[in-house]
């Protein structure tokens, strides 16, 4: 195992002020948080951070005004992936320029090239264009549809020995097993599932070195926690602590059925699922961490949405009230108090 990456890397949301630009004092402040709870890394630009939304411009300040305000206190990982090789390769060579740690490569959405494209002209021009850089494969079909097969990523890094680790989002245990059984014990799997982290680091056939983590924007310190306890071999304490955050974890993405009035006047049924980071930042907003807002097209939660999200928040601060406690601390606010404001919440919803 590379010890570099691995324990809990927090996947960071972006901010936003009421004109939709980047909110950098929240920014600065949410990292602090991450920091002070005890974070390995930082991912700015991934799926949480909007990156599919932001301005070419916004993505590279975004990064390199993460590694500023990060300090050398934590690893940074650049998420600088795109459907197009060309473009992968600009924003990799500024958030090196930036001094990052490590870049993170989606794999090619919305083209879908083969796993062999993939290979030959996607990781391998760019690993090969950044030999001093290390980088992390990320695999996630939800988003992407293509994905790169585990023998492809044998080949990848038996050629660039820079290609470290996989950021693993596709529930597939199996295809996991086989990566570990074709990859050098030092090519890390960390989870980008929060669900599923802890059975991705306690499976023999797996051992995920950590997680880069949605739901750790807003509890840093209990992912870290987990995480650190699951490598130590405390296996049932982390078992415990997985449990006490299981009704958050399963809110990364949600669900609700909603009744919709057609044109003609009849009413009908609609299933609308609502993507990360529509629930965390959701959840942010309600703890008073951050405005809600995100770039159009993504909006809000339903009034069913939100109050699954809440009922999770209150949950969890019934139960187990130290997982959001240091939020309390940090930005100043009274969480019980909020958790029951009706005001807070209904604000947050269409």
């Amino acid at each position: 195992m590379n010890q570099k990456y691995s324990g809990a890397w927090t996947a960071l949301v972006t901010p936003f002020t009421k004109e939709y630009g980047i909110d950098w004092v929240s920014l600065e402040k949410n990292i602090s948080f991450q920091i002070k709870q005890g974070i390995t890394g930082v991912l700015p630009m991934g799926t949480t951070g909007e990156s599919a939304t932001v301005t070419h411009e916004e993505h590279s300040n975004i990064i390199s005004k993460t590694v500023e305000y990060v300090g050398g206190k934590s690893h940074v990982l650049a998420g600088t992936g795109s459907n197009s090789t060309d473009e992968a390769l600009y924003e990799t060579k500024l958030a090196v320029e930036s001094g990052v740690d490590a870049c993170l490569l989606v794999d090619c959405y919305y083209n879908k090239p083969s796993s062999l494209e993939l290979r030959r002209e996607y990781y391998s021009p760019i690993l090969g264009a950044f030999p001093d850089t290390d980088f992390i494969a990320y695999a996630i079909p939800g988003r992407s549809v293509t994905v790169i097969s585990a023998e492809d990523l044998s080949i990848i890094r038996s050629q660039y020995p820079n290609l470290v680790a996989v950021k693993e989002a596709t529930g597939d245990f199996d295809r996991m097993r086989r990566t570990r059984e074709l990859l050098d014990n030092e090519f890390n799997i960390l989870s980008g599932d929060d669900p599923n982290t802890y059975k991705m680091m306690t499976d023999e056939g797996i051992m995920s070195s950590g997680v880069v983590s949605v739901l750790s924007n807003l509890t840093p310190h209990a992912i870290g926690q987990q995480v650190r306890l699951t490598l130590d071999g405390k296996i049932d304490e982390a078992a415990e602590l997985d449990e006490a955050l299981s009704p958050l974890s399963g809110l990364i993405g949600v669900t609700t059925d909603e009744t919709v009035t057609l044109p003609n006047g009849v009413q009908a049924t609609v299933k609308y699922k609502f993507p990360n980071p529509v629930p965390i930042k959701t959840m942010m907003a309600g703890c008073g961490m951050i405005d809600a807002r995100l770039k159009r097209p993504m909006g809000k939660l339903t009034k069913k949405g939100v109050s699954t999200v809440r009922g999770a928040l209150q949950k969890v601060w019934s139960q187990t009230p130290k997982i959001l406690e240091p939020i309390e601390d940090f930005y100043d606010v009274d969480l019980a108090k909020r958790l029951e404001d009706d005001r807070i919440w209904d604000s947050l919803s269409y």
